[in-house]
């Protein structure tokens, strides 16, 4: 046992150090979990941020000028004022993603109750930002109308009405940067532990030192188990460190659950990510097949986990093949505790789930690799 011990603690250490060697990967660890989380998650597509807009202001009412003052940061950049014949010419130059053009006598035809039709001239080239910032404005403007109108006509009695009031659970400001930020960190860290892992062997392949392994008094399982064991060091260290600086500080995503209980989870889920890498590096001979396959297997498995798409969307046969992705059940055990506030006691399946189908994954992989190993 401490034969073993000593040899697992040698060659982990070996592993390391290469990686640390290796500027390539030591900077796309850093950009991953560093500007690669900040800027998705600052880059979420689901809302508008900071949309440049102009204000072509004919009534020149104080109705008007509630509607300009609304339309504020972050979601907007200041309305800029400016004339009706340069809309077209503005727009045209790409200055702006919005041009409100308010009509002559607006407040005046809204108090005597008739009908009155604003423009709105939207740049499409980004649908996304178009159509959720139209929504966006839309929605203020009506805001501000019904607004105007409670003030200046006396409210007439009428039968009762129903009202929906909105409450959102979770994320009450419905804020994306949460999520995109989350689901980045996770996304960065199944992608790294399967590259870096995979690499690892095959760089040991590429260079010939595969067979000086051999010849010394280690095992394959002392091997393989050494690779995944500093792969998982290096991405869970700098994983942590994404979470507490860039997402917590930086971006001040807030976490409802806890933290080490989340840590402890993606722990274990390393181990099934690095199992995964580990069979990919020793099914292909170069780092071009590598690359490769890894487009292939991990980017449909991100996709099916519901990183990018929710799991209830896909057909009913392809839900019960996720079932055996340890994705899926991190992901789910994640947004529980991240946003939920979930504690062991409610997530205890996902972790379990986790934790075996990482066993699974490891002992397959290794048993693959000791026997690819043992043919060479």
């Amino acid at each position: 046992m401490r034969r073993l011990l000593g040899n697992l603690l040698w060659l982990t250490r070996k592993e390391v150090l290469s990686v640390l060697r290796d500027w390539l990967l030591v900077g796309l660890v850093i950009y991953a979990f560093g500007p690669g989380v900040y800027f998705q998650a600052q880059s979420a597509a689901d809302q508008v941020n900071n949309a440049a807009v102009a204000f072509v202001d004919n009534d020149r009412s104080a109705l008007s000028r509630s509607m300009a003052e609304a339309l504020y940061a972050p979601w907007f950049q200041a309305p800029d004022l400016i004339d009706g014949g340069q809309a077209e010419q503005l727009m045209d130059d790409d200055l702006y993603t919005f041009i409100l053009m308010i009509p002559h006598n607006m407040a005046a035809d809204l108090r005597a109750g008739d009908d009155v039709t604003v423009f709105l001239r939207v740049d499409a080239t980004d649908v996304t930002q178009a159509t959720v910032g139209a929504n966006y404005i839309r929605a203020i403007l009506t805001r501000e109308k019904e607004r105007f109108a409670t003030s200046v006509a006396p409210v007439r009695s009428g039968p009762a009405s129903a009202d929906l009031v909105l409450r959102r659970a979770f994320n009450p400001t419905n804020n994306a940067t949460w999520f995109e930020a989350i689901s980045a960190l996770l996304n960065w860290l199944t992608n790294l532990t399967v590259i870096l892992t995979g690499a690892a062997l095959i760089r040991e392949r590429e260079h010939g030192t595969i067979g000086h392994l051999l010849v010394m008094p280690v095992t394959p399982f002392e091997i393989a188990t050494s690779k995944i064991l500093a792969n998982a060091m290096i991405v869970f260290v700098t994983f942590t460190a994404s979470l507490l600086i860039v997402v917590r500080w930086m971006l001040d995503v807030p976490i409802a659950g806890s933290v080490p209980l989340f840590l402890t989870g993606t722990f274990l889920f390393l181990f099934a990510a690095a199992a995964i890498g580990l069979l990919l590096g020793t099914a292909v001979r170069s780092m071009a097949q590598f690359a490769l396959l890894v487009i292939i297997t991990v980017l449909p498995m991100m996709i099916l986990s519901g990183g990018m798409s929710p799991v209830e969307s896909q057909p009913q046969w392809l839900q019960y093949l996720t079932w055996f992705l340890p994705s899926r059940h991190y992901l789910s055990f994640s947004n529980a505790v991240l946003f939920r506030g979930a504690g062991l006691e409610t997530v205890w399946p996902e972790f379990l789930l986790v934790g075996t189908l990482g066993a699974a994954f490891l002992v397959a992989s290794l048993l693959i690799f000791r026997r690819a190993i043992g043919s060479t």
